[in-house]
């Protein structure tokens, strides 16, 4: 059922018919001016509606502002603006970059307004036409040259080559930064820090003296000049103002580290080239750093250099078995030996024997309080003694030819201390590795070898007591061996926190990152457990002593520490928040940068730790292998 209202029926369009055309007749000014008045009417009440719905501004909006001669106040904000007034002669690349960089919170605008170029050489015609005039009547009337004005004078003429061949184009270039603070004070201190930075580039700034709302409205990202202080530039200063800069890690020679996320490039970088070849490697459990040091070594061998790891969960033994590397696994009941009282086999240069000596006993003793526990300042003493006699029994002494002689073990270490006063404790203490339960691990002369280009040190089926002391042991064999004989080499210490544990230890280690340089070797170390690693005075002597550092992706807890550390800045320590596996900053030198490490399909079978994708590898190899056991029995029977 329908019904037509009145006010329907009244704008009805009626038809009419002539000469079997119907033909409609349009509404009436009465009817027009009808619907005009309702329409004024809707509006006016969806804007009476609309006044009490809150908008996107009102939720951004401060509660109240107040407008003073220097600042701004937005609700408890305080908002400061300075805008630059003066260039040098020269700026240098990225001189915004320690402003942008700041650990405060600001904004920056910067406004470009061309200038044609006719324009800009007419007015350069008459500033040459002024200064020639000026040079001539101070050379006619006697007076000595002035530097400045010839000085002007070349960079007048040299732009208006550029303008005239187009190599240059011409702006009036604005700079405004407004920084926010909730502390008057803290304002006023990061003021005169960044008028500072700019003044030690010889820019000079000023603050927006009553135009402190002109300021705070100009550098909104709504794009509005309201100061309108602008500075004549060309073209080449003013791309040099960009403030977002990265460093270019791309050299002839080195391996592939990953891209350059800030603009694609290639890190390509030789760590030898560097003052040390040390680095350092920080990530959290899972975040790719033991698949980033695995494409190292990879390609580092291509290269001809040496390689030396040590494996503390057996995660290079596919690695090794792919490039047919030295797979070493040290444990109780292992074949696999290093005594810990072997000497270096000086070949090619002259040493000093007493020096080896020397130094041999200081390392051993490092060993011992390991193994032995506290020591006192009598047993120390009695121990210094005892190697030194241990030595001595086996005609190691100042003179003696290193390369004839045999090296004591720890038995005879035992068999001096038992002839001695004052050493019932500590023989009780040492009989636990000579005929206890660990006397299959340090009693005994070394069986191992060193002749691949990749040799790995696996400690993983050790227990944790005797961990430490083992990879203690295994690094002075290495030092011994790279001391013998001078390669290029690499020395990969995974999870090294372990030897940040005791003092010893992390001293010994330390000693080596100082010294490895001269013996052509890099030592690279691994941790995940950042806090421990840092909060060692050794561990912080380690990283200075590192030219290559790279983070990844790291953990809250850790986060702080790192910062501090390596002086990153809060957008620097976001992305190490966020990163993604095999993502995080590149420290080489001076220079740093985001990396993201990249690897072939090839590299990534090889180097790959994920389980699931190892167990892949491992069937698809059964399966190889049954094939060809099938093939090798099918043509047994033909």
């Amino acid at each position: 059922m329908a019904f037509e209202t009145h006010s329907e029926k009244k704008l009805e369009v009626s038809a009419l018919t002539k000469g079997g055309v119907k033909l409609k007749r349009g509404p009436s000014k009465a009817e027009q001016k009808r619907v005009q008045e309702e329409e004024h009417i809707a509006l006016e009440e969806e804007r009476i509606y609309r006044r009490g719905v809150a908008s996107i501004k009102d939720l951004i909006a401060p509660s109240a502002m107040l407008v003073e001669p220097s600042f701004v106040r937005l609700g408890n904000v305080f908002c400061r603006s300075l805008f630059v007034v003066t260039y040098p002669r020269y700026v240098s690349v990225g001189w915004a970059s320690p402003i942008i960089n700041l650990s405060a919170q600001l904004d920056i605008a910067m406004f470009f307004y061309p200038v044609k170029a006719e324009i800009v050489l007419k007015q350069l015609k008459k500033k040459v036409g002024y200064l020639e005039a000026q040079i001539s009547s101070d050379a006619e009337s006697g007076k000595p040259r002035d530097p400045i004005s010839e000085t002007a004078l070349r960079d007048v003429e040299q732009l208006r080559d550029d303008l005239t061949q187009g190599v240059e184009h011409f702006f009036q270039f604005a700079f405004y930064c407004t920084f926010y603070s909730t502390d008057k004070e803290e304002l006023e201190r990061v003021t005169s820090q960044v008028e500072g930075t700019f003044a030690s580039q010889l820019i000079y700034t000023r603050r927006a003296y009553f135009q402190a709302e002109q300021g705070f409205n100009s550098t909104l990202p709504v794009g509005n000049d309201e100061l309108q202080i602008t500075f004549n530039m060309s073209t080449s200063p003013i791309a040099s103002s960009f403030p977002f800069t990265s460093a270019e890690l791309t050299s002839d020679n080195g391996i592939l580290y990953g891209v350059n996320r800030h603009n694609n490039s290639l890190i390509i970088f030789d760590r030898f080239s560097l003052q040390n070849a040390n680095a350092v490697i920080f990530a959290t459990s899972g975040a790719g750093k033991s698949y980033t040091v695995k494409l190292e070594i990879i390609r580092s061998m291509m290269l001809g250099t040496d390689v030396i790891v040590i494996d503390p969960e057996m995660e290079y033994k596919h690695l090794s078995d792919a490039v047919g590397g030295t797979y070493i696994n040290i444990s109780l009941s292992s074949r696999s030996k290093i005594n810990p009282f072997d000497l270096p086999r000086p070949v090619g240069e002259t040493f000093s024997v007493e020096d080896i000596i020397r130094s041999a006993v200081i390392t051993l003793k490092g060993l011992l309080r390991l193994m032995l526990g506290k020591i006192t300042t009598t047993e120390d003493s009695i121990l210094d003694r005892a190697l030194l006699e241990t030595y001595a029994k086996k005609d190691i002494v100042p003179g003696s030819d290193l390369l004839n002689v045999e090296v004591p073990t720890l038995k005879d270490f035992q068999d001096i201390l038992e002839g001695m006063e004052g050493t019932a404790e500590l023989i009780v203490k040492l009989k636990k590795f000579t005929e206890g339960t660990f006397s299959g691990l340090f009693n005994s002369q070394t069986t191992v070898q060193m002749n691949n280009q990749l040799v790995t040190f696996s400690v993983r089926d050790l227990e944790d007591e005797l961990r430490p002391m083992a990879i203690y042991t295994i690094i002075n064999y290495i030092w011994n061996v790279v001391r013998s004989e001078r390669k290029k080499r690499i020395l990969v210490i995974d999870e090294a926190w372990w030897l940040m544990q005791s003092e010893d230890s992390a001293k010994f280690i330390f000693a080596l990152v100082k010294r490895c340089r001269k013996y052509y070797l890099g030592i690279t170390t691994i941790t995940q457990d950042v806090n421990d690693f840092l909060t060692s005075p050794y561990g912080q002597a380690i990283v200075t002593n590192s030219s290559i550092q790279m983070l990844l992706k790291q953990s809250p807890a850790s986060i702080d520490l790192i910062a501090r550390t390596f002086l990153l800045t809060q957008s620097e320590k976001y992305l190490l928040l966020e990163s993604a596996v095999g993502e995080g900053i590149f420290f080489a030198g001076a220079k740093h940068a985001a990396i993201q490490v990249v690897a072939s399909y090839t590299e990534d079978q090889i180097v790959t730790t994920n389980p699931q994708q190892l167990l892949k590898i491992e069937e698809k190899k059964k399966e190889f292998e049954a094939e060809g056991e099938a093939r090798a029995g099918g043509i047994a029977t033909i």
